[in-house]
């Protein structure tokens, strides 16, 4: 890799720093101009049952893998045969800054029937993968993976470069659009947690003898909690359910392993079934081997490891589950009896709760403790994993596994559920072949982060500012940067830096860990620095959970004094484009068609602002109509508050007269006032409601919606101080059909159907 080029001078400073002495040397090492050419087209694409829209490259999902050696020449031309706009970005790539794949930040869009080139030195060897950069077309296929290999005189040459080796390539499948699936995220809508069995109801609190946690949780406020916000309709090797890797040399039976994780929100577990895995390189770059029972691949972070094939006459499974344990796909080596990994339990979403609810301060911050987390170290999930808490449910051999027969008659491999027989990888046992030591005598700048969050909302935040709410962070050449990530969420982020590695202080000293990709565990700690020596220009750090990118969890590092770059001609207008993906707003209406009136609402809103509407209405002018829209703000990190202005109209023929503050008498049969007031989640998420209109009214309301009974059974609760109350049941039957029954102090009893968007 670029290590080697400098040899012990580069064994000492990180090899990135002198990109630029690197680019006016490279000519010395370079052996060939490799080109490819890729097509990107629209296309139709079955995995989970249906035809859906996708995109491939080439023709393939995932596309074609491309093969480059260090010290080549990449040339690569993306044919856009779509009818929308498209880019390519080389994830972990070192490269020139208009080579990044960015859109509207480092390199043009590529507009619908143009052809863009991208050409760039390849001044490294290892594991990556290129992806769209341009709205949500990863999840629709747009992915491949890149492989590196290291040049036939490199010093640094290892046995394991020389091993029979498979590239994996994983990846997420939903048969909604993600456009629809981006929508439900943030209206707030629990269908995949219905689809998923993760709604932690009422009804299992109870059964399950956690009523209390339930309350408990629901007292500061949190919802329901999970470790992935998608229900996907099938997980993905190489495109495929499941894929039978073709037998390798009888007499080698090590094999080595090029895992990606290209999916868009999906971190994997990863087991095998034929004994331990050795992992020897993550995020392109080269470690000191390691053996371990499972890891857990954050999404867009590689892994290369070694397996071992035994020649048995037997074919050993390598499962890739899903982090909430809703799926899995796997690959099967060698041939003969199949050898299956036990599938992961279901996760135990109670424990979870329960110890969320010990660490979540009333303010909805995370309350550490005093315990010093870092490094995925402390898994905090832990507690959900019935391997790791069950005891003697298994016998089990030193290995860590055990066998037992399965429904086929066959042997299967299990793991034990002891969790003392279970090594996994974490970061701190990660470390760096050579040394990695930043440049001394040079400035220092220290930078912190706090990763924010809501999940009712679907808002991703860096200190509570989106990507488009913050400014660009100039950073020098030069200087040496310290990073300070603390996840204040209950969610894992991948934190992705584009153009750079950085280290990856996991107390290995010298010799820690580079990388690109750095997942973060709720309550973690991380640090991580690098020197400021690229090219110049703007590189994106965020969130690579696809959906979290696209709410705002990034920033731009920008470096002073940069050159003009001739792909971003305009430099205001198109990060005015880039700032698009967290300013949308998005659209929901509910209503309920009964026989004794109709009750609705609907909202239009984006990270901060929000319209809203809500109706009844009667079917005679006794029952009466009332109608009220309102324009407000979401105010603070967790958005409790929420002041607003608008307009309210009541009809209703014979209403008594009602007064307002100062004991003046008004009709309701016909009235049109404006309002003031604002709305305030209390415990228990209890919306408090305060308002005035412009008659001198003034009214406080209490209500809750869609409270959790059963998996699919849902309460709403709801009473005013005009003496209004209304109490009513759904059950869901589709994400946009209910049947439901309710009592309104004015339409008295009803039922009918729920219609939701």
């Amino acid at each position: 890799m670029f290590f080697h080029i400098y040899g012990n001078y580069m064994r000492n400073f990180i090899g990135f720093y002198i990109f630029i002495l690197l680019f006016s040397t490279f000519g010395v090492f370079a052996q060939q101009t490799i080109t490819y050419d890729l097509y990107v087209t629209d296309t139709m694409a079955n995995f989970a049952g249906k035809s859906k829209m996708a995109i491939a490259i080439n023709g393939t999902i995932p596309g074609p893998v491309l093969h480059f050696t260090e010290g080549d020449t990449a040339v690569v031309r993306v044919h856009n045969r779509m009818k929308e706009e498209t880019s390519i970005h080389w994830h972990g790539i070192l490269l020139p800054v208009e080579q990044d794949g960015v859109p509207y930040l480092t390199t043009s869009p590529i507009k619908p029937n143009t052809i863009h080139t991208y050409k760039f030195p390849v001044i490294q060897h290892g594991t990556y993968w290129y992806h769209s950069h341009s709205g949500l077309q990863e999840q629709l296929g747009m992915y491949g993976a890149l492989v590196i290999c290291k040049r036939g005189d490199d010093p640094n040459l290892l046995p394991e470069d020389n091993l029979p080796e498979h590239t994996v390539v994983l990846s997420d499948w939903t048969n909604e659009h993600p456009m629809e699936v981006n929508r439900k995220l943030h209206i707030g809508s629990d269908w995949y947690s219905i689809r998923k069995g993760a709604v932690q109801s009422y009804y299992e609190a109870i059964r399950t003898g956690h009523f209390g946690t339930k309350v408990k949780n629901e007292w500061k406020r949190m919802h329901a909690m999970d470790v992935s916000d998608i229900y996907y309709d099938r997980f993905l090797v190489n495109g495929l359910p499941e894929e039978p890797v073709s037998p390798f040399d009888p007499d080698n039976t090590k094999v080595r392993l090029r895992i990606i994780n290209a999916g868009s929100s999906t971190y994997f577990w990863i087991q095998y079934a034929g004994g331990k895995i050795t992992v020897i390189g993550n995020d392109g770059l080269d470690v000191e081997p390691v053996k371990v029972d499972r890891l857990l691949v954050a999404v867009a972070e590689t892994y290369d490891i070694v397996i071992d094939v035994p020649d048995d006459k037997m074919s050993y499974e390598l499962l890739a589950t899903a982090e909430d344990r809703s799926g899995s796909t796997s690959l099967w080596f060698g041939e003969g009896h199949k050898m299956h990994v036990q599938p992961m339990p279901k996760l135990r979403y109670f424990e979870g709760m329960k110890m969320m609810n010990s660490m979540m301060k009333m303010n909805g911050d995370m309350d550490d403790m005093g315990m010093d987390m870092s490094m995925q170290k402390m898994d905090m999930n832990a507690v959900m994993y019935p391997e790791s808490t069950d005891k003697n449910k298994s016998s089990h051999n030193h290995s860590g596994h055990s066998m037992d027969m399965g429904h086929d008659g066959g042997m299967h491999g299990r793991h034990t559920m002891d969790s003392g027989d279970i090594a996994t990888l974490n970061y701190s046992m990660l470390k760096s072949r050579i040394k990695t030591n930043l440049p001394q005598n040079v400035p220092t700048r220290e930078l912190r982060f706090e990763l924010t969050g809501n999940m009712d909302r679907y808002v991703w935040t860096l200190d509570n500012k989106t990507l488009s709410e913050s400014d660009k962070i100039l950073i020098k050449k030069g200087e040496n940067l310290r990073i300070i990530l603390y996840n204040n969420s209950m969610m894992r982020h991948p934190m992705h830096l584009h153009g750079h590695f950085f280290r990856t202080l996991n107390g290995q000293g010298d010799y820690a860990p580079l990388k690109h990709t750095l997942d973060i565990m709720p309550m973690e700690t991380d640090t991580i620095e690098f020197t400021a020596m690229e090219q110049g220009g703007d590189w994106f750090f965020h969130c690579h959970i696809l959906y979290h990118m696209m709410s705002g969890m990034g920033r731009i590092f920008s470096y002073e004094d940069s050159p003009p770059n001739p792909q971003v001609p305009d430099p205001e207008k198109s990060i005015r484009h880039l700032y698009h993906d967290d300013r949308m707003f998005y659209f929901t209406v509910q209503n309920d068609f009964a026989f004794n009136g109709n009750n609705g609402r609907l909202e239009y809103s984006n990270t901060r602002w929000s319209v809203q509407g809500e109706w009844s209405a009667g079917y005679n002018d006794k029952h009466g109509y009332e109608a009220e829209g309102r324009f407000g703000r979401y105010i603070g990190k967790m958005q409790w508050l929420f002041p607003y202005a608008g307009v309210a109209w009541n009809y209703q023929k014979g209403a008594a007269d009602e007064e307002n503050l100062f004991g003046q008498s008004f009709k309701k049969d016909n009235r049109i006032a404006g309002v003031l007031g604002v709305r305030y989640t209390l415990p228990l998420l209890l919306v408090a409601d305060a308002r005035v209109d412009t008659y001198g009214r003034f009214r406080i309301q209490l209500e809750r919606e869609d409270i959790p009974i059963s998996s699919q059974l849902r309460m709403t609760l709801m009473a005013n101080t005009d003496g209004e109350y209304r109490f009513g049941l759904r059950y869901l039957i589709l994400p946009y059909l209910g049947i439901s029954g309710n009592y309104d102090r004015d339409m008295k009893w009803g039922a009918g159907v729920t219609l939701i968007y």
